[in-house]
This record gives structure tokens, C-alpha cells and sequence, in this order.
């Protein structure tokens, strides 16, 4: 008898926990927004926040950041429910649609451009001067969702037939260049964009103040094809209330001299526009023409 009491309790005191569940966007239940560590983790995590502070002061949503270890983390963050927004690379987008019905609203814009290229980087003492001399070479890649810093750079070599003796993730853009500057690698895969008024828009450019010689010290001996921009993403059954609330937010912020000056320290973004997942199939024709499926490359 007492035993079905406790039952009756417990029950009854859950139900009235679900009931009393905050709603999506309060302080109690905030809106979980994710950014990948594609640069170096404490800078995004500042950026983030004063992000979320932002676009708190535009909707009157509270958020919560998060900067995971790994693409593949945020990724899966999506489809449990972990994460509501995520500002996720090409590729990790395209998972995060395929495997879990994320949604893309925007896409970034960097000096003009909403497409970028991926290079391919080597030592200027090294003898590596084109793609072809990556045969039998370390390759220092990003990580393994990232377009430009795997997923691209990956099939071209294997289009060519071209081997490496081993490959490395080092965990984002910069350290995969530093891995090549300080020869624990002989090539990286990273992200290019074009000059911007005489200033490189390369990975490098992020390490620069720690290695002041990097752009005489290394070289670009190849290109991939051009990629769409990475994204702002929303869950799959995000509330579309509070998804156009926050987009809408998002653009406003973007033109305001205080949000360029945030957006540009996250991930050197100038701008967004709206998109949609039909601007990414562009990459899923790419790696088809090359006869590859994204979870083989993931894999």
C-alpha cells in the first residue's frame, strides 16, 4: 500500500515538473546556442556570448552558448534536442539536415562573398609545390566535418589517386597551419578567401600575431573547387515564432556598428543572408561527382 502511494506521488510529481517546464526562451529554459571551435575555443566562447547578449537585448530570449571539442558534437547536439541554434560549416550543415532535419536560415558573408575556397598549404623550404608532391606527405587536416579543411581537400586526392603517408585532425584552422609552420606536418587543409584591400583572408591571418613571418614562411600550392559559406542553423521543429524572431534579430544586429565589430571576431563575418538548404546541394553534387557520399568521408 505504501509502496503504491510513492508510486502515485512520484508520478503525479513529475507530471507537475513537465507542466511547470519553463518555456523555450526564459532564464530557466534558454535558447541553446552552439558554435563550432573553428578558431581558437576562448575567442568563440567570448564572441558567443556577446552574441547572445545581443540578440537577448533585440528578442528578450535568454541563450545559453556552447563551444563542443568537435564538429561532430554539434552535429549530433541538433538532433537531441541539446542545441537549438548551431553555427555550423558547409558540411557539418549537410549532416546535420541529412541525419537530423536541421534547418539552415542564414548564410555568412565575408568581404562580399557568400562562397570561399579551401587550400592547400606547405612550408616554402619544403619542395611542395603543388598537389601532386602531397604523395607519401603528412597531412595536417582540420576536422572531420569541416569542408574546406577535409571533406574537399580529402577527394581531391583521392580523384588523383595521390596517398599521403598519414594524416592528422588538429582541431581547427590555426592549428593546422601551425602544424605545418612548425614541420609536424608537411601540408594543411584549411579555408582561403580572396585579398580584401591588400590584407590576406586566409587561415593564416589568425596566427599571425604569434608567427609574424607565416606568410613568408608558408605557401598556397593549391585550390578546391568554391564551397557555399558556412550557416546559422535551427533544430528541427525550432518554433518558427521565435526561428524569424531571431534571424530577423540576427540581420538587424549585423548592420549595427557593435555587431560587425562581434560578427567580425567570431568568424571574420561582414554580413548574412537568408538561405536555404536547396544553396548546399551544390557540395552534395560535388562529392557525388567524385562518387563519394558524405557519411563515407565522415566514416
Amino acid at each position: 500500500m505504501r509502496k503504491s502511494i510513492l508510486l502515485i506521488l512520484l508520478m503525479v510529481g513529475s507530471f507537475c515538473w513537465l507542466s511547470a517546464k519553463s518555456p523555450l526562451g526564459t532564464k530557466k529554459n534558454p535558447v541553446k546556442m552552439y558554435f563550432v571551435p573553428s578558431m581558437e575555443a576562448g575567442k568563440v566562447v567570448t564572441s558567443g556570448k556577446k552574441i547572445s547578449d545581443l540578440l537577448f537585448q533585440k528578442t528578450g530570449y535568454y541563450f545559453k552558448t556552447a563551444v563542443p571539442t568537435s564538429y561532430a558534437s554539434v552535429v549530433e547536439a541538433l538532433g537531441t534536442d541539446e542545441a537549438d541554434i548551431a553555427w555550423l560549416p558547409t558540411f557539418a550543415y549537410i549532416m546535420a539536415h541529412d541525419i537530423n532535419g536541421a534547418e539552415v536560415e542564414l548564410t555568412t558573408v565575408r568581404n562580399g562573398l557568400k562562397s570561399y575556397k579551401g587550400q592547400f598549404i606547405s612550408r616554402v623550404d619544403s619542395g611542395i609545390n603543388e598537389i601532386n608532391d602531397i604523395n607519401d606527405k603528412i597531412i595536417a587536416y582540420t576536422d572531420a566535418a569541416s569542408t574546406s579543411g577535409y571533406i574537399y581537400p580529402s577527394a581531391i586526392l583521392k580523384q588523383n589517386n595521390i596517398e599521403p603517408k598519414r594524416y592528422i585532425f588538429a582541431g581547427g584552422h590555426p592549428q593546422a597551419i601551425i602544424a605545418v609552420y612548425e614541420k609536424n606536418a608537411d601540408v594543411a587543409c584549411t579555408f582561403w578567401s580572396p585579398e580584401h584591400e591588400g590584407i590576406p583572408q586566409d587561415a593564416r591571418k589568425y596566427v599571425m600575431e604569434t608567427y609574424p613571418d607565416i606568410f613568408t614562411a608558408t605557401k598556397v600550392i593549391g585550390f578546391t573547387d568554391w564551397i557555399p559559406n558556412d550557416t546559422v542553423t535551427f533544430r528541427k521543429e525550432f518554433p518558427k515564432d521565435m526561428k524569424d524572431k531571431i534571424v530577423n534579430a540576427i540581420l538587424d544586429i549585423s548592420l549595427t556598428e557593435e555587431g560587425k565589430a562581434v560578427f567580425s571576431d567570431l568568424y571574420s563575418v561582414d554580413g548574412f543572408t537568408k538561405s536555404s538548404d536547396a544553396d548546399y546541394e551544390v557540395v552534395r553534387k560535388a562529392l557525388r561527382s567524385l562518387g563519394l557520399e558524405a557519411n563515407q568521408l565522415v566514416n
